[in-house]
């Protein structure tokens, strides 16, 4: 029986807890419910696997005289599990101070962070914050900057990843964008540098927050999102699967699953890519018909859409997949593409995920603008993350495969341990027609019908040089295979590379042309 001291005991411990679950008190939780989110702790509810979640540091708080100021300094710390799997998480709780960032609040997250690095878990932060906590001056901004070194610093050591739930204002972006894998959801996130006013303020641009910086702008133009949600519920769902086909850390291996057949027939892979070079098609029409199930969890799906890149399985493994989009630019290769590319394979490179290339690429896009931006500087990503990879890089050449472009994609030059090409593979240092014009251009010019003799021309030189025997017969492909035997290739060349071993020359790290 409780003696009358610990009965008193247990009572303000009661207490305290409950303050600590009401947040910013009853009418804030209610102004976040009306403004369409959910509270810091319902969405930790909605992450993680019922029942496990354990938190630390809940009564924190700055200091005070005012016995019913909040506690947990506006963000809710502490670990739990996903499939079973320990993660480590935090939840800015809007309703305390807006989720302002002071030196408590990082400390807090600081040390959740720290505490994922030792025990070698993925890090998920819910981020729902005002920005910097201004009456603290200079010590919040000191406080971000904790918070971006152990963002760096764990980068391809463990998973990171971000879900932005809410306003993600000022120096707040930054670890989102330091982070592997960024979540938004329509309609309650956003993310900026400065609001619409200061946006007006400094070049006379009248915008809303959602044309500045929502779910849809960060999705589709700025790449900074890499997936998007219609709910805060699908986002954090999209997180549990997510993290299903990622290791815990950087020295594990990404869970098996049981292995599954994947969409329609073999067959169906004969006809998918049209015998017309010229005409477009859906690579995902490949890819559903190579991965277990069908099913490819893609990663930046409305961003750069010229390129394809995510997660899926052959027999059971995790394994990344990136493709050229032909219904897309053709599939070239522009700087969004590039980017979004080299930041895809170098992450599975940092996380033992072998890496699948599925190429039809006619070259890097032409044009003013590209140049200008600097496509050679981004193209370059592609061949210095291909290169620098040292998980197993298996190449299959669909169809297109010309010039720097198709080196740039896992070609056997940059360092793919495998390369295979379907009997409709091109690979050439340009497209037939174009070296036609280059090759024939004296007897072109003097040609009574030019059309009707470039077109001879062109399938001549596709037949002599644009096919896949030619580089097979330099050892530039290992194998020429039917369609039909992809999958089953692509079986047998993860089994074999499973134990893959590279080394490199000792480095403190590279200079990717960033």
């Amino acid at each position: 029986m409780l003696n009358e001291s610990m009965a008193e005991k247990l009572e303000q411990l009661k207490q305290w807890r409950a303050r600590s679950r009401a947040g910013g008190g009853e009418r804030r939780v209610k102004q976040q419910r009306a403004s369409g989110k959910q509270t810091a702790r319902e969405r930790l509810e909605q992450l993680l696997d019922p029942g496990t979640f354990v938190e630390i540091d809940p009564f924190v708080q700055g200091s005070s005289d005012d016995p019913e100021q909040p506690l947990g300094e506006g963000v809710v710390t502490g670990w739990g599990r996903i499939h079973g799997r320990p993660v480590y998480c935090f939840s800015q709780d809007f309703t305390i101070f807006g989720g302002s960032v002071g030196e408590l609040h990082s400390r807090k997250i600081c040390k959740v962070m720290d505490l994922a690095y030792k025990a070698g878990a993925p890090v998920i932060g819910i981020n729902d914050s005002g920005g910097a906590r201004i009456q603290e001056g200079v010590d919040a901004l000191g406080a971000y900057g904790e918070i971006f070194a152990r963002n760096a610093r764990l980068s391809g050591v463990i998973p990171q990843i971000s879900v932005v739930l809410g306003p993600s204002a000022g120096g707040a972006v930054y670890s989102p964008a330091l982070t592997d894998f960024t979540f938004v959801a329509d309609n309650v996130s956003k993310m900026f540098i400065t609001g619409p006013q200061v946006t007006k303020a400094a070049t006379g641009e009248d915008v809303t927050f959602e044309e500045l910086g929502g779910a849809v702008i960060h999705s589709t133009k700025s790449g900074v999102a890499h997936f998007r949600a219609a709910a805060e519920a699908s986002a954090l769902q999209m997180v549990r699967e997510l993290l299903t086909y990622l290791p815990s850390n950087n020295q594990a291996l990404p869970p098996p699953a049981d292995p599954l057949p994947p969409a329609g027939a073999p067959d169906e892979l004969l006809t998918v890519v049209p015998a017309d070079p010229n005409k477009a098609y859906d690579v995902r029409d490949v890819l559903h018909r190579v991965l277990d199930g069908g099913h490819l969890f893609e990663v930046h799906r409305e961003f750069a859409p010229n390129a394809v890149v995510g997660f899926g399985r052959i027999h059971g493994q995790s394994v990344g997949v990136v493709a050229n989009q032909p219904r897309v630019l053709a599939g070239c290769l522009d700087i969004d593409a590039s980017d979004k590319i080299a930041r895809f394979v170098r992450f599975c490179d940092a996380f033992n995920i072998p890496v699948i290339t599925f190429i039809d690429v006619p070259g890097f896009l032409p044009g003013v603008s590209q140049e200008h931006r600097g496509i050679i500087r981004h193209g370059a990503k592609i061949l210095y993350a291909y290169a620098e990879a040292t998980v197993p890089k298996i190449a299959v050449i669909l169809r297109k495969a010309y010039g720097g472009a198709y080196v740039a994609m896992s070609s056997r030059g940059i360092g793919a341990d495998l390369a295979y090409a379907w009997p409709t593979a091109e690979i050439a240092v340009m497209g037939p027609e174009g070296a036609a014009q280059i090759l024939y251009r004296n007897e072109l010019a003097h040609a009574d019908d030019p059309a009707a003799l470039l077109k001879q021309r062109t399938e001549e030189y596709r037949r002599r040089f644009a096919n896949p025997y030619i580089a097979s017969a330099r050892g530039m492909v290992d194998d020429v295979i039917d369609p039909r035997e992809t999958r089953a290739r692509l079986v047998d060349a993860l089994d074999m590379l499973a134990d893959k071993r590279e080394e490199r020359p000792p480095k403190k790290h590279g200079n990717i042309p960033l």
